[in-house]
């Protein structure tokens, strides 16, 4: 996919598209001040921002701490409550299988993600995690927004440190 702002299933909104601009811009932040691989996720209840996540394994040396996860903690410190029902996130890179099953445990509605993970993502490019039947929740996936910006942040980031 482009940069274009369409979805697969239709378009997406200049809301979704300033929300995925954070989420690049926390991306940026990973990358630039803690070395992280540049990923970054925006999580939205409502019309209000109530997690923000990046990239934090190395920091952090936790293997859990990918944005997605490091977004829905924070909102459900902020909220005091582990189901985030209802609420929208956005992220840099397609969920991996754990961040996946993660977003279903806290009820996520929607998961929108600029770049498709070839190797591990789990919201339809490697595994449909995320709208498998099997599961007793499923949450509306839209891929592609902000894609190539995305890809870019990452081919830069691996280039860099080959």
């Amino acid at each position: 996919m482009t940069d274009e702002i369409q979805s697969i299933s239709g378009e997406f909104s200049p809301i979704d598209a300033e929300y995925m601009q954070r989420a690049l811009q926390l991306a940026a932040h990973a990358r630039d001040a803690e070395g992280e691989v540049p990923v970054g996720a925006v999580l939205v209840q409502g019309a209000e921002i109530v997690g923000l996540g990046w990239n934090r394994n190395i920091t952090l040396h936790d293997p859990t701490a990918h944005a997605e996860i490091m977004a829905m903690r924070a909102a459900g410190e902020k909220l005091a409550n582990h189901r985030l029902s209802g609420a929208t996130l956005y992220v840099t890179l397609e969920p991996c299988s754990m961040c996946a099953m993660a977003m279903i445990h806290a009820r996520l509605s929607r998961v929108v993600y600029a770049a498709a993970d070839p190797k591990t993502g789990a919201a339809g490019s490697v595994f449909d995690t995320l709208t498998d039947p099997r599961h007793n929740h499923r949450i509306k996936v839209d891929g592609g927004l902000l894609a190539e910006e995305s890809a870019r942040m990452l081919r830069e980031f691996f280039r860099a440190r080959r």
